[in-house]
């Protein structure tokens, strides 16, 4: 600006001699004297110096309002389409502004227009998927489906619950979208399933492929895995293969049981074979020598009659051993015990015409039951009673009792005599008018259970009471409650193949997987003796928000809570007691954040509680980290606010669950996946130009 003043008052002179006629040159130069001319240099100088700074004042706040408002129209552009700019700009930019706005509105209104017609034409393809994600999620056979690089691209809760149990929680960590299927099952066994399956679509054939592999904690799993062809190309040539499907089945037992079976029989013939040779020498022996004196006659004798003894006493034992097992393998079914009452109240009512009701079930037990044989057995029970004794109504109770479920049916009249209950306990079925000729001994047998009547004398009123066995944990993970209603899956274009080599520098933050996280602290000195009390973590894939796929989990500290910390996040020292340490939950979290890049808002306070805990734990985060704090600057250089709650502000993200680690990991995310296209309209679309420009920012100079 001084430079410019300069030039004019330069160019002013210049016009100004020009015009002179020589008489005035003559004159102007014995008036130009040396010290003269310095002092005009000086007033020149001085009067540029004023003219730069009136002019200065009067533009830079209609420049600084005018990158404010190119600022707000990028954000309007490409971030929060119902953001509208602020009228507190310069006064000749609000004639600006509010045709900007009132673009903005008619865009906003278009583009509900395109979504309305975009949603309407993907329906039908959407209630597909719908269809085709219910009917996954409903079954209970495990499906994993992958692409050709072996990325998980949709999964059941069958298979959380089989790979992911309760008992296995490194295997759960290792289960989402986007990871890989090589962290689950061995990388060698499914590369040959997948060169067998290359094989069959280049011969247009669509067989599967079977194998059995073993899972880290040592079970067998059987997998069946069928290729998924892409499309073919451009030339009609022969589609490749973009991926596959895996249904897994846990063997493990079924293999234990085979061998079991194969050792009985073995150990059966062997000893069968010795007793019969023995047997068979003393029978030749008798008969060879008629002349054998009683004595030797006698001793041959019992040899027979010990061997044969023997011989029965294993058969017997044989027998009922295959009767135990086969009693223990007898399909039982796992669900829930309102829902086999239901069942039995139902048929007692249709074929039996007896009114019964519920006294006290516990809705959230699950059972492991024949639930066919087991309603037939209660329905025999109530027509007896009606028949024999006249009851007019039975009622159900159920409850957890001693590691089993105590199902209870229950009436008022007449008692029992033990003969009576005994006898309807070994008659079969069809007594009653049921189908099957099973007894009510024998049903309770194939569920490993007990049964007996008993009276209750002050209530005066008589019951069954049966013992069956509950579903175990493995069946409690794989209620629905546990997984959303649906598996969370993204669009099966992405069998299309990303190369692995990529340098994860030079790949678009669109293609990368993101793992966005918080913690919450006792303080803010990581160096100082702060610890970690919390930490929530949720997945981004495909530029999809996966709320399904979160971490959480509270940590005991090992040491106090100040009550500043506690009157910030909430979290009290009571919610601390029995919480696992930081070196149970930290290896779980690196698990949950594999393979990805971590994302967090002032990322570097989080991470410096991380690094100071890798002695301790023995981990180490040393995948890629941005902050969203540091992006916020780059997409908004002018805005002097960039916490989380301002940049939500900007962007229209929703606050919730502020200030506990989840709802904070939540809301960062929301708030990244909303910065990605702002980031784009200034150049910067690949992870190592969005680390580039974070290291510009004034924040990135902060130290923890």
């Amino acid at each position: 600006m001084p430079a410019i003043a300069l030039a004019l008052v330069a160019i002013a002179c210049v016009v100004l001699w020009s015009d002179f006629v020589p008489a005035e040159r003559d004159a102007a130069n014995d008036l130009l004297t040396s010290p003269r001319v310095g002092l005009l240099v000086f007033f020149a100088v001085a009067l540029a110096g004023v003219l730069a700074f009136v002019t200065y004042r009067i533009t830079a706040p209609m420049v600084r309002s005018a990158r404010q408002v190119a600022e707000e129209v990028q954000l309007t552009a490409h971030g929060n389409p119902e953001h509208r700019l602020s009228l507190s700009c310069a006064p000749p930019l609000r004639g600006v502004v509010k045709a900007v706005n009132d673009l903005a509105g008619i865009r906003s209104q278009l583009m509900a227009e395109h979504a309305a017609a975009a949603t309407e034409a993907k329906a039908q393809v959407d209630e597909e998927r719908k269809r085709l994600a219910a009917l996954v999620a409903e079954l209970d056979q495990s499906v994993l489906v992958c692409n050709r690089d072996g990325r998980v691209l949709l999964y059941n809760a069958a298979t959380k619950a089989l790979l992911g149990g309760a008992e296995n929680g490194a295997a759960s960590d290792l289960i989402g979208l986007g990871r890989s299927v090589f962290g689950i099952i061995d990388r060698a066994v499914i590369m040959h399933a997948v060169e067998a399956m290359e094989q069959q679509t280049a011969r247009s054939t669509r067989e599967s492929t079977h194998f059995v592999t073993t899972t880290r904690d040592g079970r067998l799993l059987r997998v069946h895995a069928a290729p998924v062809a892409g499309a073919a190309d451009a030339a009609g040539g022969m589609p490749e293969l973009s991926g596959y499907v895996l249904l897994l089945s846990d063997v493990t037992e079924d293999v234990d049981a085979d061998a079991k079976r194969v050792a009985l029989f073995q150990g059966l013939v062997e000893t069968t074979r010795a007793a019969l040779a023995n047997i068979r020498a003393a029978i030749e022996n008798l008969t060879e020598h008629p002349e054998m004196d009683a004595a030797r006659r006698a001793r041959f004798g019992t040899i027979i009659r010990d061997e044969a003894v023997g011989l029965s006493e294993r058969l017997h034992r044989v027998t009922a051993e295959v009767t135990e097992r086969l009693r223990a393998r007898w399909p039982l079914e796992e669900m829930r015990g309102e829902d086999l009452l239901t069942l039995a109240r139902r048929r007692i009512e249709r074929r039996a015409g007896l009114p019964t009701k519920l006294e006290a079930v516990d809705s959230e037990l699950w059972l492991r039951v024949d639930s066919f044989s087991l309603a037939q057995g209660l329905s025999y029970v109530a027509r007896r009673l009606k028949d024999e004794f006249q009851v007019r109504e039975v009622r159900f109770r159920l409850a957890a009792s001693g590691g089993h479920a105590q199902l209870d049916i229950v009436w008022q009249g007449p008692p029992l005599s033990s003969e009576t209950a005994f006898a309807w306990q070994s008659e079969p079925f069809t007594s009653a008018g049921e189908e099957s000729a099973l007894t009510l001994t024998e049903v309770i047998e194939r569920h490993a259970g007990e049964m007996w009547y008993q009276r209750d004398v002050p209530a005066q009123v008589a019951y069954f009471r049966f013992l069956l066995p509950l579903a175990g944990e493995h069946a409690v993970l794989r209620s629905r409650s546990a997984l959303p209603s649906r598996p969370e899956f993204y669009d099966f274009d992405l069998f299309r193949h990303l190369p692995a080599t990529d340098a994860l520098d030079h790949r678009l933050l669109t293609d990368l997987a993101f793992t966005v996280f918080d913690t919450e602290t006792t303080g803010l000195r990581p160096s100082g003796g702060d610890e970690i009390i919390a930490i929530g973590a949720v997945r981004i894939v495909n530029e999809r928000l996966l709320q399904g796929e979160t971490f959480e989990s509270l940590i005991d500290p090992g040491r106090g809570l100040p009550e500043s910390a506690v009157a910030v996040h909430g979290i009290t020292p009571e919610a601390l007691r029995g919480a696992p340490t930081i070196d149970k939950v930290l290896p779980r979290f690196h698990r949950f954040a594999a393979e990805s890049v971590l994302v967090g808002h002032n990322a570097a306070f989080d991470m410096r509680f991380l690094q100071l805990k890798e002695a301790q734990t023995g981990v180490r985060f040393e995948q890629p980290v941005l902050d969203t704090l540091l992006l916020s600057a780059v997409v908004h250089p002018e805005q002097d606010l960039h916490g989380l709650e301002d940049i939500a502000a900007r962007l229209g993200v929703a606050v919730i669950g502020r200030h506990t680690a989840l709802g904070d990991a939540l809301l960062t995310a929301e708030a990244f996946l909303r910065m990605i296209p702002l980031l784009a309209e200034q150049g910067i679309r690949t992870l190592g130009e969005a680390r580039a420009a974070s290291k510009k920012t004034y924040y990135a100079r902060l130290e923890y």
